[in-house]
């Protein structure tokens, strides 16, 4: 196996064609990076690969350049298959080659993808094709019924091949190597190494040459990271809080579900941010035009899952803020490389629940790195922030956009009020700001700490004395109904009822009601705040499946709550609440 070196390497050493390498010259590239200057020589002499390396170490160009310097332009067939595990990062894979192939007249690089249209497909294929970017299944969809002649193909790439496996690509990809000519090159890049990866190349590659990027090499250090540990405040404010705050331009937020993608978004939406979701249920035209509005700045947020948001390479990304930590350590490495490409900087936030301290170590323990704890900023910094902005603009439209005939009317206006300048400027910069763009509201103590105690009394209702059932019931929907009172929020947003309440322990619990059923995670949280009267912040993860669902709540429910649930009809059907061993 060889260890890439540190050491820069120019692509010119590196035996591309002058049409490459003039490409590069103008995309401003000049020394390849450390997988790059070892496996670029090793695809050009006709040697299989295994690259071993974290996404944003230039990978890409890795594959596509000794692609490019082979191509047959006079034979109108495939000659290239790079095997993508979702659609961005195919149409990312493929606008990488149509930039690095600038100079070659001609070329026809072709994505094949669900969700796409399948006679435009087709008819390119039809028509003649040089590289195909492609999803696994859409592929074999073609290979199986023969709708194209891949007979030529002379280089097969797989590209975040661990991420395939983890999306259940990996039998596909293994059918589709199997339907491929036998000489050809083939190289698989992946993070990391499992033992079906390490089958696969060991399957189909024949005497592989191994590169891995060193440790060094893989922690990007253009990227500052820090987590939040979620105590306090309930992580939409702590992310409004931050939103307001960071010196940013585009920020991806990554949730683990395709309902909080559109809760956060809605939320950061609410709260005046240019925010939208991006999730894989989404249309395919619907995800190209959010990840569009993105790039050329009419949207500077974006909340998204982890499947939706794989290979975005978004140049404007400063930001990468982990709502929900993922499961996945590797998938944590994935999501913050969306920030700090091409040796630019960029900043990456993890908010972390006490109960996730283990996944946070796992995640330092992967990335070989020590992830320093952050504050959150306070409410007055945030206010002093946004002040500070407002008094910014000011200053910037004094000393650039003077418009005479405003000035006119300020003078005139100055004549008939006695020449009270301060005033008119005070009575002009109200209107442009209100209390909520500057955070002037003044914080309510009584009601604050009064919030914080009916917090603090528990996540289930008493049942020996007070109010009745029926009257607390009642109670508890009034109040549901009210905006929420607590100032801070009123100021950055209410909380979501879909979280993991940070001081409580959890466990989880198994009802009968699924997708099948139609149901929404609203209707649940609904259906056990009302019956159960227990408060929405104490309402944890739900998982929705096609015939059952599981929702966290607070451990030690009292029997006489579970029964009551069990009962509890939601889309016509009893929950029949369970606890999950």
């Amino acid at each position: 196996m060889t260890t890439s070196s540190p050491v820069s390497t120019p692509f010119a050493d590196l035996g591309l064609p002058n049409s490459i390498l003039d490409a590069l010259s103008s995309l401003g590239y000049q020394n390849a990076t450390p997988i790059q200057a070892e496996t670029i020589p090793s695809l050009l002499a006709g040697r299989d690969v295994v690259g071993i390396a974290q996404t944003g170490t230039g990978k890409t160009a890795a594959f596509a350049l000794p692609i490019l310097s082979d191509i047959d332009l006079t034979l109108r067939k495939p000659q290239a298959l790079i095997l993508c595990p979702t659609r961005e990062l195919s149409i990312q894979v493929a606008d990488a080659f149509r930039s690095y192939a600038k100079n070659i007249p001609g070329l026809k690089v072709l994505t094949v993808c669900g969700g796409a249209d399948m006679r435009g497909q087709l008819r390119s294929l039809k028509e003649g094709v040089h590289i195909v970017v492609a999803t696994p299944g859409r592929l074999l969809d073609h290979l199986d019924r023969g709708t194209a002649d891949f007979s030529r193909v002379t280089s097969v790439v797989l590209d975040e091949a661990d991420e395939m496996l983890r999306m259940g690509f990996i039998d596909d990809v293994d059918a589709i190597l199997a339907k491929t000519p036998k000489q050809r090159r083939v190289a698989l890049f992946s993070a990391t190494m499992p033992p079906r990866i390490r089958q696969i190349a060991e399957r189909h590659l024949k005497d592989p040459v191994e590169v891995a990027v060193t440790a060094g090499a893989t922690t990007n250090v253009n990227i500052e990271q820090h987590y939040w540990l979620a105590k306090g405040c309930s992580k939409i404010e702590a992310l409004l809080r931050l939103m307001s705050f960071e010196d940013r331009d585009g920020v991806i937020v990554f949730t683990r579900t395709r309902e909080s993608t559109s809760q956060v978004a809605d939320h950061l939406t609410n709260a005046g941010y240019r925010a939208a979701a991006l999730h894989g249920d989404m249309e395919q035209k619907a995800r190209v035009r959010t990840v569009g509005q993105l790039k050329d700045g009419s949207l500077d947020i974006l909340v998204a899952t982890d499947v939706a948001a794989r290979g975005l390479d978004v140049e404007r990304i400063t930001h990468v803020i982990n709502f929900d930590i993922p499961f996945d350590e590797e998938a944590y490495v994935h999501r913050i490389g969306r920030t700090g490409r091409a040796g630019r900087t960029g900043k990456a936030i993890l908010f972390v629940a006490p109960r996730e301290r283990r996944m946070l170590r796992n995640i330092e323990r992967v990335t070989q790195s020590r992830i320093p704890e952050m504050e959150l900023p306070s409410r007055g910094a945030v206010a002093r922030k946004r002040q500070q902005a407002f008094a910014d603009s000011i200053r910037e439209q004094l000393e650039h956009h003077e418009q005479p005939m405003i000035g006119e009317l300020i003078n005139e206006l100055g004549s008939t009020n006695g020449e009270d300048y301060r005033a008119i400027a005070v009575a002009l910069a109200s209107m442009l700001a209100t209390e909520r763009s500057l955070n002037l509201a003044p914080q309510n103590t009584e009601k604050s700490n009064a919030g914080a105690a009916k917090q603090s009394a528990g996540p289930y209702p008493s049942r020996d004395g007070g109010e009745d059932d029926g009257a607390q019931k009642r109670k508890n929907k009034r109040e549901r109904r009210q905006p929420e009172k607590n100032s801070d929020n009123a100021e950055l947003g209410r909380a979501l009822p879909l979280k993991n309440h940070p001081e409580v322990a959890m466990e989880r619990f198994r009802i009968a009601v699924g997708k099948r059923h139609g149901v929404e995670p609203r209707e649940i949280v609904g259906a056990i705040a009302n019956e159960a009267g227990i408060e929405g912040q104490y309402i944890g993860m739900i998982n929705i499946e096609q015939d059952f669902s599981t929702v966290d709540l607070p451990e030690g429910m009292p029997k006489e709550i579970l029964k009551h649930l069990k009962r509890t009809r939601v889309k016509g059907q009893n929950l029949e609440m369970t606890r999950v061993n």
